[in-house]
């Protein structure tokens, strides 16, 4: 007999579970890379194809481009800092069909950087709004948009990491 509290397992319920735990895997899988600059790790988070979408907080335009090209861009601005840590926490995923959801994760990036222009610290506190797709090799984001509500530190540790003066916090940080 099946007590009340006993929900029976069938294979619908037990599917969506494991879709939901690979789906919040690539959300970590997507800060660890970044943070280690473990690009392979990080591109694997992602369709062949994406749609990025950081104009909120940094002014950037939507762009759709090759996953190949969007890690190849982010890795030097990511390597030129010091340190990074990206912490993405509260997981909310719905799902639209079996093959496509949408995953909404607090993040709280912070970026570290020794530089002249003040401050070494910049965090930005926000939330991912990205969407994912089952492809043959599992649960990928297809668009990542990242919502800032506010940043705190020094703003300038961004244009200070993109600078040549970068270089020797680039050459120290084991990248």
């Amino acid at each position: 007999m099946t007590q009340s509290h006993e929900l029976p397992v069938d294979e619908n319920r037990l599917r969506r579970l494991l879709d939901r735990a690979e789906i919040s895997d690539v959300q970590l899988r997507y800060a660890t890379g970044t943070d280690s600059r473990d690009w392979e790790l990080f591109r694997s988070c992602f369709t062949d194809e994406v749609e990025v979408d950081f104009s909120d907080g940094f002014g950037q335009p939507v762009v759709r481009l090759k996953a190949d090209d969007w890690v190849r861009g982010t890795a030097p601005r990511m390597e030129s800092f010091k340190a990074t840590q990206h912490m993405i926490t509260n997981h909310v995923i719905t799902f639209d069909d079996d093959d496509h959801a949408t995953g909404v994760a607090y993040v709280r990036a912070g970026h570290h950087l020794p530089n002249s222009t003040g401050d070494s610290e910049q965090t930005v506190y926000g939330y991912y709004t990205n969407r994912f797709e089952r492809t043959p090799a599992g649960w990928r984001i297809s668009k990542v948009k990242l919502t800032a509500l506010w940043m705190t530190g020094n703003f300038g540790v961004f244009q200070a990491a993109l600078t040549p003066e970068a270089e020797p916090a680039r050459a120290h940080s084991g990248s």
